[in-house]
């Protein structure tokens, strides 16, 4: 079972040595990889999120194997689609789908079910695999899209992933790192975004799958992944971290100098110390400053 890129071109390059490029622009040189226990990485067309992503995939240390925990944005599938075996092609090669790992997700997590239909037209999940490719070449993944937002269900969801993750502790593939996809505040300003977001990167940082649940309730915050980063923050605590480190935030106004109407990306690591592993940046000066150019070149991507 192979599934063929759905977002190559508008959202990265269609190409293995562009999208090479392309991802070498977006990482940071001078981060040092660690474990890490789990990431949260946003999932718009790369020339908006790519330098977020890539900031914090500079510093993971990749084990053999990923989880990626995504939104549904297209509303096909079962709420909880685990994509069970083959793999994603992409341009720069195949990334095969880690089959024993899934089976036992499915065989313990309620509502799980196996399906590819959810996957088949949808973004969140595939725009990370370029990061992953370049950081471990041989890299494999069990891609999972929530079509809900049950905070109970959630938090189920983040004990099996915390019960299956801990059964893979100490195996030669080592302990699989956890990744939630999302996107923060969608479509208002730049500063009523930055001012949103400030309130869920808070709850977020302390691992605080209830206050996230809450600012994003009674603030409106429109994060798209809030079911796959409460899921994940539930795993994260039961797996024994401490805290979350905010690596980077960027609105797409940073990019296109549109802030009229933007998107907020936050890229977070979570560890066991709950400390900073390499740049932990003010997050006054996060939600308030613009982030540099990068080089890129402003042309039409989709921002979230």
């Amino acid at each position: 079972m192979l599934r063929t890129p759905a977002v190559a071109g508008p959202f990265y390059s269609a190409t293995a040595a562009a999208l090479e490029d392309e991802v070498a622009r977006c990482l940071d040189g001078s981060a040092q990889p660690r474990p890490m226990i789990a990431a949260i990485c946003p999932h718009a067309g790369l020339m908006y999120s790519g330098p977020v992503a890539g900031s914090v995939y500079s510093r993971i240390a990749l084990p053999e194997t990923v989880i990626l925990v995504g939104p549904n944005h297209t509303g096909f599938g079962p709420a909880v689609s685990v994509y069970p075996e083959g793999a994603w092609q992409m341009p720069g090669g195949a990334v095969t789908i880690n089959r024993e790992l899934a089976e036992k997700i499915l065989a313990l997590c309620p509502h799980a079910e196996a399906d590819t239909s959810a996957h088949q037209r949808e973004h969140c999940l595939e725009v990370q695999l370029p990061f992953l490719q370049n950081r471990r070449r041989q890299v494999r993944i069990v891609p999972i899209v929530l079509g809900m937002r049950d905070p109970a269900l959630c938090r189920a969801i983040g004990d099996c992933l915390a019960a299956v993750i801990a059964q893979s502790a100490g195996t030669a593939g080592g302990q699989p790192l956890l990744v939630a996809s999302t996107d923060m505040n969608h479509y208002e300003s730049d500063t009523i975004t930055r001012e949103k977001d400030r309130h869920a990167i808070e709850a977020i940082e302390r691992l605080d799958p209830d206050r996230l649940d809450a600012v994003v309730t009674t603030r409106r915050i429109s994060m798209c992944g809030i079911a796959p980063t409460l899921a994940v923050l539930h795993a994260a605590r039961a797996l024994g971290a401490t805290g979350a480190t905010l690596v980077r935030y960027a609105t797409s106004g940073d990019r296109n100098e549109d802030r009229a109407r933007v998107v907020g990306y936050a890229g977070f690591t979570i560890n066991g110390s709950g400390r900073p592993q390499q740049h932990s940046p003010n997050l006054s000066e996060c939600l308030t400053e613009q982030a540099d150019s990068d080089n890129y070149t402003p042309i039409a991507v989709p921002k979230g």
